[in-house]
């Protein structure tokens, strides 16, 4: 797949805002690692995808902000066992966020700024434990594995169409890698 369809994935195919920061979606897998804030994971054990809850009810997509000198594979795998409790198995980077914030400061000290990176990728993991539920972080109230139609609808009831959409691109690309 060497560019996304709009009639399949029109949210990623348009310019989105998350609050003051504007991103558009690439497929590829070049990383610029001066350019990295944060690091997404599309989860999955077997043919099924995980999902996650906060403690204000809304279902999330595991990954997050890097610490500072953190390496992306490193605040990937420490993402996971804070929201997930989960050991990362594989993970293949398929897109990344091109994003501007509109900020007069980076969210983080160590975190580039205006202009800065958002890495997606779809992966395997295994659920070992409960999330750790850091006290600076969310808070996680549940941990389900969902067939990838579930997981959909639940991302699209709470209009986070954006995060549907990526579950679904990755389920696509994980597929069509497979064949």
């Amino acid at each position: 797949m060497s560019s996304l369809s709009a009639e399949l994935f029109p949210v990623l195919c348009t310019s989105i805002h998350w609050g003051i920061i504007e991103a558009e979606f690439r497929l590829n897998d070049i990383v610029d690692e001066k350019l990295v804030s944060n690091i997404s994971i599309i989860p999955f054990v077997g043919d099924q995808c995980v999902v996650f809850q906060l403690d204000n009810g809304d279902w999330e997509l595991p990954g997050g902000t890097l610490e500072a000198g953190e390496h992306y594979m490193d605040g990937l795998k420490r993402e996971l066992m804070e929201e997930l409790g989960a050991e990362m198995r594989s993970y293949q980077i398929f897109g990344q966020f091109y994003c501007t914030s509109g900020a007069l400061e980076p969210y983080r000290p160590h975190i580039p700024h205006p202009n800065f990176v958002r890495i997606i990728g779809y992966g395997d993991v295994e659920l070992v434990d409960d999330p750790l539920n850091p006290e600076d972080g969310e808070q996680v109230v549940a941990v389900e594995v969902v067939e990838i139609d579930e997981a959909i609808r639940r991302f699209q009831e709470q209009n986070r169409h954006d995060i549907a959409e990526m579950y679904k691109l990755a389920y696509v690309l994980r597929e069509e890698a497979k064949q």
